[in-house]
């Protein structure tokens, strides 16, 4: 097989070294020079390069760093007992924090406000609010409105002692429903049927057998033969 078409194995202890029959071919490291960029100088280049591999070998460990705070601060909430739904809710409320005292929000609050103020201000709005207020007033002082107020009234007062008449004719009629000749017969017979039920379980009660016989008679015993 051609070493060429052979695939790299990540997990070799080889890896990253090339084949002898690769090591001819050119290989781009990024900062391989070409030219020197107009209005530079060799030497300003060289130190822009330097400066430029300097930035991001700091941004590589920048990023380790950062996994590694990470890492820590998820063990740290981990051991403290918090979700990620609280995690979530922090930074929604940081989120909110942080939009409420940026500079867009604030010029906006401050643009609303004067908006409002030149709205309740104008001519246009406070005529409108005297037309409405006069309407209001006009409306609550007319004849048909405190006819109307009234006739709600009496009909809730009406409608209150409807219903107490009402409550007190049924109490009354059961008054005289109980008092009646009627019902007092109705209950005597009750009482009686009642009286009947129960001393006839008690006659019953009492002539019931006895465990050793039919009577309180004493078993004869058997002759003999």
């Amino acid at each position: 097989m051609d070493p060429a078409s052979q695939d790299i194995n990540l997990n070799s202890p080889n890896k990253g070294l090339l084949s002898d029959s690769m090591t001819d071919v050119p290989v781009d490291t990024g900062t391989t020079r070409t030219t020197i960029p107009e209005g530079l100088t060799e030497a300003e280049e060289e130190e822009l390069r330097s400066e430029l591999t300097k930035v991001e070998e700091e941004i590589v460990t920048l990023r380790q760093v950062l996994a590694a705070k990470e890492r820590h601060c998820g063990e740290l909430k981990r051991k403290l007992g918090l979700t990620p739904l609280d995690g979530l809710k922090q930074n929604l409320t940081k989120s909110w924090h942080d939009v409420q005292v940026s500079n867009a929000y604030v010029k906006t609050s401050e643009k609303l406000g004067e908006w409002n103020e030149k709205v309740t201000q104008s001519d246009l709005y406070l005529s409108a609010s005297s037309t409405l207020e006069d309407w209001n007033e006009k409306l609550t002082h007319s004849e048909a409105y405190k006819k109307t107020q009234e006739t709600l009234s009496q009909a809730g007062q009406k409608t209150s002692a409807a219903l107490s008449n009402v409550g007190s004719a049924i109490s009354r009629k059961f008054g005289d429903m109980r008092n009646s000749a009627t019902f007092k017969s109705f209950e005597d017979r009750v009482g009686t049927i009642k009286s009947k039920v129960v001393g006839g379980r008690e006659n019953d009660s009492d002539n019931l057998p006895s465990p050793t016989g039919s009577s309180d008679k004493p078993l004869q015993d058997h002759a003999p033969f």
